[in-house]
């Protein structure tokens, strides 16, 4: 059996946890007060410090689940997204108009990769 390795455990979740070489995490803005294009920046940040901690990077990304509570970020969060995916490495990709958890939120993002 494959040994699984769970990072940032809490009672509730895991910050990220690793399987036979795919991680699979979550990432949300550390500032839920700032602009939509500001959360958009700064949690793909926080995704390529996430990926290098785990021992990856954007190249490396599987898949990647988007959600949005406002359904008119779309077209500013594709932008960021256009010039922060390597061009050849798009990962496979879903966008969902959704209501989050915590107010203020304007993007949460579901990751899957290759460590």
């Amino acid at each position: 059996m494959s040994q699984i390795i769970r990072h940032g455990v809490t009672r509730r979740w895991s910050d990220a946890v690793v399987n036979q070489g795919v991680a699979y995490f979550v990432e949300v803005p550390d500032n839920p007060e700032a602009d939509a294009a500001t959360q958009f920046h700064q949690v793909l940040s926080q995704i390529d410090a996430r990926l290098q901690q785990l021992g990856g990077d954007r190249t490396r990304l599987l898949q990647v689940l988007i959600y949005l509570p406002e359904a008119g970020d779309l077209a500013a969060f594709n932008e960021i997204w256009d010039a922060w995916v390597p061009e050849g490495h798009a990962p496979s990709r879903a966008c969902v108009h959704a209501p989050l958890a915590a107010a203020g939120y304007r993007v949460e993002l579901v990751i899957t990769a290759a460590v």
